[in-house]
This record gives structure tokens, sequence and C-alpha cells, in this order.
């Protein structure tokens, strides 16, 4: 999904842990999906993914569920 489709024009946010400098990961949600962006490059295509599937991610990320050898 693009820049300029329904979760490119949604409004973004960060985490509150996020320094403020623009160097984060920010989230929008619309229509049961959530898109993931690069604040540095906010004009580039937005990749989007179910919002469930997205708060698996989170749970896992948050419990320490993820596979940590890469």
């Amino acid at each position: 999904m693009g820049g300029t489709g329904p979760v490119g024009r949604s409004r973004w946010a960060t985490s509150t842990y996020s320094s403020g400098d623009r160097d984060c990961v920010e989230v929008a949600f619309v229509a049961g999906m959530t898109g993931i962006r690069d604040s540095k490059v906010a004009h580039s295509p937005v990749p989007a993914t179910p919002g469930d599937a997205f708060a698996a991610f989170l749970g896992g990320a948050k419990g320490s569920g993820l596979d940590r050898t890469v």
C-alpha cells in the first residue's frame, strides 16, 4: 500500500520510548490494517498488515517470544 493510500493518509504514531528526533518506526491503524513506516522516509510506500497479525507481533516482542537466533 503506497504512502497516498488509506493507511498513508492516516494519523501516524510512534512509541513513547522514541527519542523524538525522527529516527522512529511509525504505525497507523485504519480499517483493520496496520501500516508501518520509517519516519525518515515518510513518503515512501507503506507496507500494511492485518491488525491482528501486528498485535501478535507486538505481543511476541513485548513478551520476549521472538526468536533471537538471527
